[in-house]
């Protein structure tokens, strides 16, 4: 009864009433599926949630990429065929196609998981969510991927971390030519060399890994990740959790995926770079899905390279995003916080390498 509660509360929070305009466009689009009696359309988050009286309906808006579409429909059809039932079945119009469009949008369905997003900062919960995520790759690497046409990821970690050192590189020429040098200018200038070297380490030990054995393994068997799987795309429903939002699926290695989860993780405060709490991560993933040695030396590269440090660059000197002095000060005075703890969980990262089986 609370868990319902606390979800129920949850999803009113996140849920937006929409527009006469809005509505009515929407009510144009279910018009193309075998839904009766809709009694209410909410917007949560970037989706429409749509309550019938045959149970609850997600309708997603897109503008590019129907193959993603495709691709979903396939994984989950091929998943529930395997006995995984953990992500939302997709629902076909009545002329039996998977999206329709109207304008310059693509719109499809799927079920509606009635729960909540679930709580990441909570370590029981996001050892569950871990033991999920291992489960879906052990799943999803027993598909037919035949009909899959998805981007591929794999050996091109190397040129993402190679063209985010050149743009520091840049960024720096960019600032030392600046007469006048803001506060987050200095700031960024007096680190650079810190994140950079860090980079290049990152950068050295991807190269000296496995890493390219593994893709070559990785691209002979298509291995999917979900590569954005995060607090907003697992839901818990009662004891359960579920994956939905599969537009993002990609071929590359699984630790894509696992070390993408513990490096926004560490980042938190409730998180604060504890090995200990990573090796738990580690652990529950591996009670599924054990990861080998080598691949925990890929993953290690991919958690340790300064992404944040690299975008918040980007986004300041060749995106020039709009924010204040006061924002960019303060994610970059974020950022730099933590680097004391990270060294602190590389070195006893490495030191759980050097022990383990």
């Amino acid at each position: 009864m609370e868990y319902n509660k606390f979800a129920s509360n949850q999803e009113k929070e996140l849920e937006k009433k929409l527009s006469r305009d809005e509505t009515s466009f929407v009510y144009r689009i279910l018009k193309n599926y075998n839904f009766s009696d809709i009694m209410s359309i909410y917007k949560v988050r970037s989706v429409y949630k749509v309550e019938t009286s045959q149970g609850n309906i997600c309708l997603k808006k897109f503008k590019h990429g129907r193959y993603k579409v495709r691709n979903g429909y396939n994984l989950v059809k091929e998943l529930h065929k395997l006995g995984f039932y953990n992500t939302p079945p997709y629902i076909k119009t009545k002329e039996d196609h998977l999206f329709i469009k109207y304008k310059k949008y693509f719109f499809y369905a799927t079920k509606w998981v009635d729960g909540r997003e679930c709580d990441l900062k909570n370590l029981n919960e996001a050892v569950d969510c871990m033991k999920l995520l291992a489960k879906f790759h052990l799943y999803s690497s027993k598909v037919n991927i035949k009909k899959f046409k998805l981007k591929n990821n794999l050996k091109n970690w190397p040129n993402i971390f190679y063209n985010n050192l050149k743009n520091l590189d840049n960024i720096k020429k960019i600032i030392n030519k600046r007469k006048i040098k803001t506060e987050f200018d200095i700031i960024y200038l007096e680190n650079i060399n810190t994140f950079y070297n860090r980079g290049i380490l990152a950068l050295n030990l991807l190269n000296h890994s496995q890493y390219y054995k593994f893709s070559k393994e990785a691209n002979r068997n298509k291995t999917i990740c979900h590569d954005s799987f995060y607090y907003q795309n697992i839901i818990k429903m009662n004891e359960e959790y579920y994956i939905i939002d599969l537009d993002s699926i990609i071929f590359d290695i699984h630790v894509n995926d696992v070390g993408k989860l513990i490096r926004r993780l560490m980042s938190k405060k409730t998180y604060s770079w504890d090995f200990k709490k990573a090796k738990i991560l580690i652990e529950s993933y591996n009670s599924i899905n054990k990861l080998s040695k080598n691949e925990l030396e890929i993953m290690i590269s991919l958690i340790m390279f300064p992404h944040k440090f690299c975008k918040l660059g980007k986004k300041r000197y060749f995106k020039h995003k709009n924010w204040s002095e006061i924002k960019y000060l303060k994610k970059l005075n974020k950022i730099l916080r933590t680097v004391k703890l990270e060294n602190i969980f590389l070195s006893d990262y490495l030191n759980y390498l050097d022990t383990y089986k």
